[in-house]
């Protein structure tokens, strides 16, 4: 038995019904047909007249002024604004059902995950994603703002200052950025849990796993700009941290450590079931 209607499921069923009067895909189509009838009539006048295309050319701006560019950015910017959040919408539900089957299971009512997925934070977290979802063109993407999202609930952590960290991040990063992390993660996980309890030797630690992690032939010394370049972005959202820098070119020489946020960070990423 699912969830009685929630916020996400609401807003879903919304943007359907909506949706259905006027297509934005089906609108931005016949948009696309309609603007490029100026542009046709205009290389049509230009071949009927027998001008040459390098004659054509001192009519600068006939082409484009005929074209309303303005006018395409701001049906095709509409089209893609709804297909976004209508993705990031389906995908948030999906993975909040998988989260609620989850806490079901584990003995969580149905009242308390109501509670959390009807909280002041998990509608701020659903602004946040929103926000993030009109600044990228990528599918895996929004899928990243809707875990994030849904694993919040499940840990009954919405911070609304994390989540906006993450969100931010999860649309900024590259794919490989993200398997650098994973990489990572799995080789400091146990370290950095251990560390909470007994930080005192951790800078020491982080220094031998990471040789070990190095060792382990896990990064290839021939894609180091690429390593590098991956190192560099997650670094500035603070998921890890630099240790040192030594001058030689080789690749994982400059230690690195997992922070608490990275391993928050590529947690919520993941589509738990346990």
């Amino acid at each position: 038995m699912g969830l009685p209607q929630n916020e996400v499921a609401a807003d879903n069923q919304r943007r359907r019904i909506e949706a259905l009067p006027n297509s934005p895909a089906g609108d931005a189509i016949g948009n696309a047909i309609s603007l490029a009838g100026p542009m046709l009539a205009v290389g049509s006048s230009l071949a009927s007249s027998g001008t040459s295309s390098a004659t054509g050319l001192v009519a600068a701006g006939s082409v484009v002024a005929g074209l309303r560019i303005v006018d395409w950015f701001r049906e095709f910017g509409s089209s893609k604004v709804n297909e976004n959040l209508e993705a990031l919408g389906q995908a948030t539900e999906d993975a909040l059902n998988r989260v609620e089957n989850t806490l079901r299971e584990h003995g969580t009512s149905i009242a308390e995950i109501k509670s959390r997925i009807e909280s002041p934070e998990f509608e701020n977290g659903m602004a946040s994603a929103s926000l993030q979802a009109l600044r990228t063109t990528r599918g895996d993407r929004l899928k990243r703002l809707a875990l994030i999202l849904a694993n919040g609930v499940k840990e009954d952590d919405l911070e609304p200052e994390s989540l906006d960290d993450m969100m931010r991040a999860a649309v900024e990063l590259k794919d490989a950025d993200i398997v650098l992390l994973g990489k990572i993660y799995e080789s400091q996980k146990s370290l950095l849990k251990q560390s909470r309890l007994n930080p005192s030797n951790w800078f020491s630690q982080v220094q031998t796993y990471w040789n070990e992690f190095v060792d382990s032939g896990v990064l290839d010394a021939s894609k180091h700009l690429v390593y590098r370049s991956s190192f560099s972005r997650l670094e500035s959202h603070g998921l890890i941290q630099k240790f040192r820098e030594i001058s030689t070119a080789a690749v994982g020489l400059e230690h690195y450590a997992l922070l608490e946020e990275g391993l928050q960070f590529y947690e919520r990423l993941q589509e738990k079931s346990q």
